[in-house]
């Protein structure tokens, strides 16, 4: 099911819902843009995002990215052990709803 050239698929989106898409576009755009974070930093949290909502696709564009942007095996290896620390938080925070009094 996964295979990057899939994104080709994109196009039809754009030609299909062209206003919508369109906003996408720009709110990516503008999401990522230098701001009071660098890009680096920025597809760093990309990354860590993609890894917990486990996206193949964001993975492999938002390591490229941060990859891009200046990030090493070091800034990623870190970034996923964070992103595995916040999805293994969240079992054993919920974990409390598991226990009554």
């Amino acid at each position: 099911m996964f295979d990057m050239k899939h994104l080709s698929r994109l196009k039809k989106l754009d030609e299909n819902a062209p206003a919508s898409m369109k906003a996408f576009w720009a709110f990516d755009k503008a999401a990522f843009a230098e701001g009071a974070l660098d890009v680096r930093q920025k597809q760093l949290i990309a990354v860590a995002v993609a890894l917990t909502t486990q996206c193949p696709y964001c993975i492999e564009i938002h390591t490229k990215a941060a990859r891009d942007a200046g990030a090493d095996d070091a800034q990623l290896s870190e970034t996923a052990v964070v992103a595995a620390a916040i999805r293994a938080g969240g079992a054993i925070t919920h974990a409390t709803h598991l226990l009554h009094d």
